[in-house]
């Protein structure tokens, strides 16, 4: 059976997708219209009062590190653009779920999600709010495997327990694709953009995305190191190997590890404190 074959067949076991605010769901619609303002998207997140200001908190934390306040979500929105504003939406939306769902697991996110920024940042990538924003969102399918196919996430966690397998190798067991995968399905469902999609899809083997590959390898640079240094838990104690490629397309044998992990720390340092 073929990967697509087992997603569609996965995807018919699924009761339902995990709960968005209904504002989410008009902003999708919002965001693709090239009439729409910053002051009409930023008074749509607004109307959720609770969302507003998890929007707000993410925006301000040492997450994205800017320099001044920022008050309103339409100057947010500004800075960061539409595709960002709607990957943090959707982060600040499921970060609940996050936590519901598997222990520490918002903790490693958020971890990642940090981690990639500095590295993006380091290496003068552009765009590197989008590249963190993807970063935190890279788990998603983990969530929706625990939430929707309770059972077969048991047997995932037992398998990691006894075999000593990590979770995506358990996951390939039980399920025959990973979270990676199941990430792709549940991010076009949701209508993100493909400069979030595709790093998310990729994270584990950045060379065979069709595109972005740079974002991607980031994600997954930033996954092993935020789980070398012991935050949060993405559902087994192992740190994933680092691939050659992901190092190359990053050129990362020409960079100062030494300054950039000490960069690292300090980032990650700034926002163990924060939680919404």
């Amino acid at each position: 059976m073929s990967k697509d074959q087992q997603i569609k067949t996965l995807t018919k076991r699924i009761q339902s997708l995990p709960t968005l605010p209904h504002v989410v769901e008009k902003l999708t619609k919002v965001v693709e219209s090239p009439e729409s303002t910053a002051k009409e998207v930023g008074k749509l997140i607004a109307s959720d009062q609770v969302l507003g200001s998890k929007v707000l908190k993410l925006v301000n934390s040492p997450f994205y590190g800017f320099p001044g306040r920022i008050s309103s979500i339409s100057h947010s929105i500004i800075l960061l653009g539409f595709n960002v504003i709607k990957g943090v939406v959707l982060s600040a939306s499921v970060f609940d779920l996050m936590e519901r769902s598997m222990m520490g697991l918002w903790e490693h996110s958020l971890g990642c999600a940090v981690t990639a920024s500095t590295i993006a940042r380091s290496l003068k990538m552009p765009d590197p709010e989008e590249i963190s924003t993807a970063a935190l969102l890279h788990d998603i399918g983990k969530v929706l495997v625990k939430v929707s196919l309770s059972d077969d996430y048991d047997a995932i966690l037992s398998i990691v327990e006894k075999e000593k397998l990590s979770f995506r190798e358990a996951e390939v067991r039980v399920l025959g694709v990973d979270h990676a995968d199941i990430g792709n399905w549940l991010t076009n469902e949701w209508s993100l953009p493909d400069k979030l999609i595709t790093p998310i899809t990729y994270h584990h083997h950045p060379e065979e995305a069709p595109r972005l590959k740079d974002r991607a390898a980031v994600i997954h640079i930033a996954n092993s190191v935020t789980r070398a240094f012991g935050i949060g838990f993405g559902g087994d104690p192992w740190v994933p190997r680092i691939s050659k490629e992901a190092w190359g397309l990053l050129d990362m044998e020409h960079q100062d590890l030494d300054a950039l992990m000490r960069q690292v720390m300090m980032d990650l340092e700034e926002v163990s404190t924060f939680a919404f």
